[in-house]
Order: C-alpha cells, then structure tokens, then sequence
C-alpha cells in the first residue's frame, strides 16, 4: 500500500485503534482453540476459564477482550503458554525467556532469526526457517496441524518483532497452508496484510527493509509488555498499514450519516474506483467492513450499555429498527433483544 497516501491525523488515528480493538471473532475462528482446550483442561476448569472470559459457548462473535481474558485465563490455570495447541505443552516463562534471547539482537532480521531457532528447539509440529530477510517460514513436521496454532505462532513472530521495533510493523503477505475458511474475513482483524490460503506452507512476509532496522528496545521494556500479553499484539490495529482499517476509522467517525464509498473515498483522499481497487487488493470490500463495523458495535453497545435498541440503530445509521433488526439476525443469528438477553444475563458456560 506504499502508493497510497497515509493520513496523518491524530484525530484518525486514536479513533482507528479504537475501531480496531471494537473488532469480533467469529465464533468458527477459535472453535480450534476451543477444542484444543477441552483436550487441555477439565470440563470444570474449561468451565472456570470461559466464565472469567465471559464467554457462554452461545454467542457468535467474541471480542478483543475476550479474547485477551481466555489468554491470561488459560495460561494461569494450565501453565502452557502455548495452550494445548502443539503436541508438547510450552511452560510458564517461555515467552518470558524468548523475548529475552531476541532482545539480544541488534538488528529484526536477528531477533527473527532467533525467534525461529528458539521454537524449532521446542516443538516438535514444526520446523522454523528464513528462506530470505524478513520472511519466516513454518514447514509442518506432522499432518493435520491446527490452524489457529499455526495464525497464533505467526502472529507471535509479528507482535514480538513490532515489540522490538516500537511500532507495528508492516506485513507485505501472510500464507497459510489450509483452504480459505468461511471465517477468512477474520483474518483482516489479526493480520494487517492480505491474507492467501491453500499455501504449500504457512508464511509470514514483512515489508521490504524491516529486517534491515535496528532493536529498540531495552530489557527494562520487557516487564510491561508481559504483563500486556497478549492485548498490544494479538489484534492489528495500525492504521498506517491496512487501507481496511483507515476505512473503518473513517466510518467509525460517521457512521449515523450513513456515508457511501464516494464520500468515504473523499476522506481518506481517493477516488471511489482507486479506493474499491486496493479494499479488493487486500480481500476486503467497502460494504463489508461497513457492515462489520456496525456489527461490532451493535454487539458492544448491546451488552454493555443500556441504550434503547431502536437508538442503537439509528446511531448505526439504519432507517428503522426492522431494517436494523433483519441485518443484525443476518450478522449473528439471533434478533438484538435475544442478544441483549443473553449477553447481559451473564449465562454460564456449560461444557460437559
């Protein structure tokens, strides 16, 4: 996306992270996630942590936050920080220990180096390689390899390598190797770069001359970023390097008005044709991430305010509460009330 002009508002900027971390899950996206932890922990203790992520196993969508809980929640209990996703549990302190070993660095190139040679000592799924600077490639050691597993270590690579750097950094390309799930759109909110499936190997392609930049971190750095885990890097959120979620800052802003793709274009200095070009560019369309964006927030507001249903459809822009509720029961299924209900009545989780 380097041909496009990035804004530099601030203004758009905070209200672009803001709609980044608004961003669901699909239910289907951590079903492997799930699974794995039904092997990993008791149906209690299963129980015990999807109560502390507020999740109830009925909803169709799952939030940052949730997200975020299930992590710490999870890690506490089973003491794998992996979570049951590999065939060898990976024990407390191992993050700890590999943000350690690549913080020793002095260039991202190095400590992608070291990330690699750090799991190849540690997983027996998998072997880690650098086919070329800034390119981490995940060859698999045995079939059937679960796919969240395969996203969560990519993504790792990607968050620790932006933790050294002091910023997100830019992706140019991400290869998984399963056919494209129904739950791909998904992957926008996770990888800040286009997404390809069916891949011969799970890859992970940084932009052109990151692997050349310096480590600017300290280890005095490290204590917070732990503690942060894994919150500042299992969503993207970086508006600079993902025209989806520019778009999505923009709507965030006007989404009562309802804005078109012309006056959207308009805002982030494009044409409408050039803007529906890169959206396609990076599997995305302008009516899609629309709809996503009011999808996240219905499901926000919802469940954690209590706004009228009615306001929360016109703040969304729709032209009734009928319109509103049609699409909603599109989005997740059930009608706003039935989500209200549930969501706010605190439903336990029950995995026998």
């Amino acid at each position: 996306m380097a041909n496009i002009e990035e804004r530099s508002d601030p203004v758009l900027r905070v209200v672009a992270a803001d709609s980044a971390y608004l961003a669901t899950l699909s239910a289907d996206f951590i079903a492997e996630w799930l699974a794995a932890l039904q092997r990993l922990l008791s149906a209690a203790e299963l129980n015990a942590v999807l109560r502390e992520a507020a999740i109830s196993g009925r909803e169709a969508r799952v939030s940052h936050d949730q997200v975020v809980r299930l992590y710490r929640a999870v890690v506490a209990r089973s003491g794998d920080e992996m979570m049951g996703l590999w065939s060898r549990p990976v024990r407390r302190g191992a993050l700890k220990y590999l943000c350690t070993v690549v913080l020793e660095a002095q260039t991202l190139g190095g400590a992608l180096h070291r990330f690699a040679q750090f799991w190849n000592l540690l997983l027996d799924d998998v072997q880690l390689s650098q086919p070329r600077p800034g390119v981490l490639r995940m060859t698999p050691l045995s079939a059937g390899l679960n796919r969240f597993a395969q996203m969560l270590l990519l993504k790792l690579s990607h968050g620790i390598l932006s933790w050294l750097a002091g910023q997100e950094l830019p992706l140019r390309d991400v290869r998984l190797p399963f056919d494209r799930p129904g739950f791909a759109a998904d992957y926008a909110v996770i990888f800040p770069a286009p997404v390809h499936f069916a891949a011969d190997f799970a890859e992970l392609q940084f932009a052109p001359g990151v692997a050349a930049l310096p480590v600017t971190r300290v280890h005095h750095d490290l204590s917070g970023f732990l503690a942060r885990a894994p919150r500042d890097w299992i969503f993207t959120r970086h508006v600079a390097h993902a025209l989806h979620l520019r778009l999505r800052a923009v709507l965030h802003e006007r989404l009562a008005d309802d804005p078109g793709l012309g006056e959207a274009a308009r805002h982030l200095g494009l044409s409408a044709r050039t803007l529906s070009r890169h959206l396609a560019g990076e599997g995305q369309s302008f009516q899609a991430i629309k709809d996503d964006l009011r999808r996240d927030i219905a499901l926000r507001d919802l469940g954690g305010s209590l706004k009228p249903i009615e306001t929360i459809a016109w703040e969304l822009g729709f032209s009734s509460l009928a319109v509103f509720s049609r699409a909603f029961r599109a989005w997740t299924g059930e009608t706003p009330a039935a989500c209200r209900r549930r969501m706010q009545g605190r439903a336990q989780p029950v995995v026998k």
